[in-house]
């Protein structure tokens, strides 16, 4: 009997230990990210899936903000600040530096 036990609770560690790492993969496979550097969002334009999560990371020596009109907006990011967002739907995000609008870019989601 107690041989019984330890191989069920054997099977139980297997199954979760699998689970674990298949969950641990998909995790890390929906996040994406956008460098800001001299003035530009890098890369400019980007595809994801629904779902994904973006991280922009600000690179320069002065302050940036990611504005998309009604969607998201980050806090005044300074030198190695980030802002992540999540895409729950499908879409063409466009968005902006508000501290120099000639900053932009685009997420496109599918």
């Amino acid at each position: 009997m107690m041989s019984l036990t330890l191989r069920s609770l054997g099977r139980f560690a297997i199954a979760a230990a699998i689970s674990f790492c298949l969950g641990a993969t998909h995790a890390y496979a929906d996040d994406a990210n956008v460098t800001i550097d001299n003035f530009t969002f890098t890369p400019a334009q980007l595809t994801v899936k629904v779902g994904t999560t973006v991280t922009w990371t600000n690179h320069d020596d002065i302050p940036h903000t990611i504005v998309s009109a009604g969607k998201f907006r980050s806090k005044t990011l300074d030198t190695d600040n980030s802002f992540s967002f999540t895409f729950t739907a499908a879409g063409d995000y466009t968005y902006f530096c508000s501290l120099h609008p000639h900053m932009t870019g685009m997420i496109k989601v599918e």
